[in-house]
C-alpha cells in the first residue's frame, strides 16, 4: 500500500510589534528617506508588517508557531521524528536553526536541519519532508518557515525596506494511507543570483561584502510571474488535475501584483487566493505557512479542499506543492 503524507496541524507566530505604513513612513522620515502609505499600497498591497525585537531570533518565532501546530495536530514534541526549518535568517552561522528549535521544543534525537531557498524555502522543505515520509524515513515531521528579515534590510532603500516583515509558520506532516500532498515541482536557476541577494559573509570576525538585502524589483517581478505559472501547471499535471480543481491558491506573499498576475494566468479569481501580504508584508519562507494557518483558523480553508502552494525566492528558486487538506 502506498504511503502518503498529510498536514494534520498548522500554527503561526507574529512578533507583537506591528508597524503600519504610517508608522514606517514616520521612522524613515527621521532618516531622510521619503515614501508614503499610498506609494507602498499601490506598488505592493502592503499596509502593515511585524518586526521582532532585538533579542528575538528565528527559532523563537518558530518555537511558538511549532507549539501551535503541534497543539492543532494533537501531538507532543516527543512524537516528532523529523524537523525541517526553512529560513534565510538563521540564529547563527551554525548549528542550524532547526537544531536550536529542536532543543527549545524538547524534541531532541530526531533528524533536524535547515533548508535555504529564501522565499521558496517552505515549499522546498515541505517537498523534502513529503519525500522522506513517503520513503519511510519519517512518520511525523515538523516543517517550519521562520524569518527575521528586519535584520537584513537597508532602511535607506525605500524600494526594499517597506516590503518585508518577520514571522513564522509551521505544519505537522504525518504519514497516511490517504493522499494529502499530491505533487510538487521545484526549480532553481543560479544565473539570476544577483537580482535578489544579501552579498555578504563572515570573514575573520568581520563582515566581508554587504550584509543587507539587494533586489532588482523589475527583474524579480518579470521572472516570478512566468515561473510561478509553469511550476503550478507542472504540479497540477503531475497530479492529473487542472486549474478548475484548485479550491485555493496560497502563494508566497511577496507583492499583490505578482499574486494577481499569477492568479490571472491560472484562470483563478482573486476570491480563490489567500491574501495576507497586506497585514504581514513579505515574510519570506514564513509567508506561505503563515497564510495557510490564517486561512485554516479563520475557516477560509476547509478540510478536503485542494490547495496550491507556490513561491519564488533568491537563487533564483521557485516551486509549487499541490495538496488536499
Amino acid at each position: 500500500m502506498r504511503r502518503y503524507s498529510r498536514i494534520t496541524g498548522t500554527g503561526s507566530s507574529l512578533p507583537p510589534r506591528r508597524l503600519t505604513n504610517a508608522d514606517l513612513v514616520a521612522e524613515l522620515a527621521q532618516r531622510g528617506v521619503e515614501t508614503s502609505d499610498e506609494w507602498i499600497v499601490e506598488r505592493t498591497g502592503i499596509r502593515a508588517r511585524h518586526f521582532a525585537e532585538r533579542d528575538v531570533c528565528s527559532s523563537d518565532l518558530g518555537l511558538e508557531a511549532s507549539r501551535n501546530a503541534l497543539e492543532a495536530a494533537g501531538v507532543q514534541p516527543r512524537d516528532i521524528d523529523l524537523i525541517i526549518v526553512a529560513t534565510s535568517t538563521p540564529d547563527m552561522v551554525f548549528p542550524s536553526t532547526a537544531c536550536i528549535l529542536q532543543n527549545k521544543l524538547g524534541a531532541n534525537g530526531c533528524p533536524a536541519f535547515d533548508v535555504q531557498a529564501v522565499c521558496s524555502g517552505f515549499v522546498y522543505a515541505l517537498a523534502v519532508a513529503d519525500a522522506m515520509i513517503q520513503s519511510g524515513s519519517a512518520r511525523r515531521a515538523l516543517v517550519v518557515g521562520a524569518e527575521v528579515f528586519s535584520r537584513i534590510l537597508d532602511f535607506d532603500d525605500r524600494t526594499t525596506c517597506v516590503l518585508f516583515g518577520d514571522g513564522a509558520g509551521a505544519v505537522v506532516l504525518e504519514a497516511s494511507e490517504t493522499p494529502g500532498i499530491l505533487s510538487s515541482d521545484l526549480h532553481a536557476d543560479g544565473r539570476h543570483v544577483g537580482i535578489l541577494c544579501v552579498p555578504g559573509n563572515v570573514y575573520g570576525g568581520q563582515i566581508l561584502g554587504d550584509p543587507l538585502l539587494k533586489m532588482d524589483g523589475q527583474a524579480v517581478f518579470k521572472l516570478a510571474v512566468g515561473v510561478l505559472e509553469k511550476a503550478a501547471r507542472a504540479a497540477l499535471e503531475k497530479a492529473g488535475l487542472t486549474d478548475a480543481d484548485v479550491d485555493w491558491l496560497i502563494p508566497h506573499q511577496a507583492n499583490i501584483r505578482i499574486m494577481q498576475s499569477t492568479a490571472k494566468k491560472l484562470g483563478l479569481s482573486m476570491d480563490k487566493v489567500v491574501v495576507t501580504v497586506d497585514q504581514h508584508g513579505n515574510t519570506s519562507a514564513a509567508s506561505i505557512p503563515l497564510a495557510l494557518d490564517h486561512a485554516v483558523r479563520t475557516g477560509q480553508v476547509k478540510p478536503g479542499q485542494t490547495l496550491l502552494l507556490e513561491g519564488v525566492g533568491g537563487g533564483f528558486t521557485w516551486g509549487a506543492v499541490l495538496l488536499r487538506l
